[in-house]
Parts: structure tokens; sequence; C-alpha cells
């Protein structure tokens, strides 16, 4: 079974721009995803590259990634603000070719404290009472 979530993306660069008074609102570049594959099988964030250069975002180094057609090199990306379920953070990303929907992977749930559910889908960690807590361990 496949889930999906809303995503809201945001060029985090342009975001500590808005704050110091550089740019209006209006021009950060912002992108909702309204559904947005949960891969727990997958570590981070992915983008299609479509999106990449929607948001502005930067090459900052390339890496090799495990995939399912083996060992490619995919391109890493300056970071994003994201929010999910009303939690928001920050992560660089990794760009997946066009026509590969964006990857929620594992690590974006634990930084939100979010587990899948088989049934329900996205929950917030049950362990934890619906509060958000950042373990430490």
């Amino acid at each position: 079974m496949k889930h999906t979530t809303r995503i809201e993306l945001a060029n985090l660069a342009d975001i500590h721009l808005l704050k110091r008074g550089f740019i209006n609102p209006e021009e950060v570049r912002q992108v909702t995803v309204k559904k947005a594959v949960v891969d727990s099988g997958a570590s981070w964030l992915c983008l299609p590259k479509g999106l990449t250069e929607h948001l502005g975002l930067t090459a900052v180094r390339s890496r090799p990634a495990l995939t399912t057609n083996g060992v490619v090199e995919r391109t890493v990306y300056s970071p994003v603000q994201f929010t999910i379920l009303e939690r928001t953070s920050t992560i660089e990303v990794i760009e997946v070719p066009d026509g590969v929907p964006v990857l929620v992977g594992h690590i974006v749930l634990e930084m939100l404290d979010l587990n899948l559910d088989i049934k329900e889908g996205l929950i917030y960690n049950p362990e934890h009472n619906g509060e958000w807590i950042i373990e430490l361990l």
C-alpha cells in the first residue's frame, strides 16, 4: 500500500532573506505538493529536477545513492524548509529524475517525530502522545 502526504516546501535561503528584510513574502520560492510518497525505504527528502529548479535550489555536491537501479550518482541541493502535518524543519534534498514523485524518507519522518501507520498513513508518534519530541539517545 502506497501512502502519500501533503508537504509544503520553501527555499531556505529565500526564507532567510525574507527574515532579514531583503525580499518580500511573495518572492519566496515555494510549492505545496499534495501527494508526496511516504517511502520508509528512502532516507532523505527527494525532489524531481523540475522542483529543484522551481525552488531555485543550488547544487551542493554529488553523492552515490543506492536506488532500485543500483548505485547511481545523485546531486545534493541546498536546504529547503518543509512542513508536514503542521511540523516544520529543514533539510538538504536529493534530486531525482523528473517523473519520479517527491519521496519523503525515514530521516524526514524522524526529524518530525512522525510514524507511518499501515492503516492510517502518517501519524504523530504514539509513544510521545502527540507531542513533538526529539530523541537524542
